[in-house]
């Protein structure tokens, strides 16, 4: 029986535009598989090895994920996930790492509780207009670059110091605690962190490690903690929160931003499950 030329050419179309689905069907599920856990950061964090000394430049690498020249704002659903948490827990304790505009207007829903911003931008501090009564704004001093972000992560797993049990917060040894803040930061327990700051847009700026460890510090000597990081599609941001805050405590995220949950008075001698034998390696 012959097939009529108009068939077979509708038939060959039909198999060919299957076959071109299903190879951009396949191209789109690797890319997403590796933006979720990229093979590096997977094998570290998941398999319980040390950072390996072998990865060259691997500092410049973390440099690189931070490059914009503007700062990137909340985007709707960011701002509905942080004010819908902030709404339901106030008034509250209330931890934000960077003073933006759209942060102040966030923290008026924390009406009765205490705000309290850090920020190193002199400049913004300068910006009275972004300043109201009901909060309270603090300069805070990071000594380091985003550019060392890499050496600073194999200091907090290789160093007993560390560790969140190691001793409290404002007397610790560890390079990546920040024990420079308002006695008000210690003494109190936290309900929920937000960390947008400082830019750690250069490798030479300022880099948000010493704010990450330090929110995973607070998280743990609290009752329940709501911490919120944003920009995670940088590696600095990504590589810390699942390193302090840990993946298990992840209950959302919205885009660049991820909401973690963490507990307070654990007693475990290590931030995540995942990585107690790689942390307590060397005790």
């Amino acid at each position: 029986m012959k097939i009529p030329t108009k068939n077979l050419i509708l038939t060959l179309f039909f198999i060919l535009s299957t076959v071109c689905l299903i190879r951009l069907f396949r191209i789109t599920l690797n890319i997403f598989s590796y933006s979720q856990h990229p093979p590096l950061l997977y094998t570290l964090m998941h398999q319980n090895t040390t950072l390996p000394d072998r990865i060259p430049h691997m500092s410049q690498r973390f440099a690189k994920y931070r490059s914009s020249a503007e700062e990137e704002p909340l985007s709707h659903k960011q701002y509905h996930l942080i004010s819908d948490v902030i709404s339901h827990r106030a008034p509250c304790n209330l931890l934000i790492f960077g003073l933006k505009a759209q942060l102040l207007d966030i923290s008026k829903l924390n009406k009765g509780g205490t705000t309290i911003f850090l920020e190193d931008d002199a400049q913004k501090l300068r910006n009275r207009t972004l300043k109201t009564n009901a909060v309270q704004v603090y300069s805070v001093k990071y000594q380091d670059k985003a550019s060392e972000a890499f050496e600073l992560l194999k200091h907090a797993r290789e160093h007993p110091e560390c560790k969140p049990k190691a001793r409290k917060l404002r007397e610790s040894q560890c390079k990546l605690a920040l024990t420079n803040l308002p006695n008000e930061i210690y003494r109190r327990r936290w309900d929920v962190v937000v960390i947008d700051g400082p830019r750690g847009d250069q490798p030479e700026a300022p880099g948000r490690m010493r704010a990450i460890y330090t929110a995973g510090m607070l998280a743990r000597s609290g009752n329940s903690t709501d911490v919120f990081v944003h920009d995670t599609n940088h590696m600095i941001e990504k590589w810390y929160s699942w390193e302090f805050l840990c993946q298990e405590n992840l209950v959302s995220s919205k885009g660049n931003l991820w909401h973690f949950q963490g507990k307070g008075g654990l007693s475990s001698a290590s931030f995540c499950e995942g990585n107690a034998s790689a942390l307590s390696r060397n005790s």
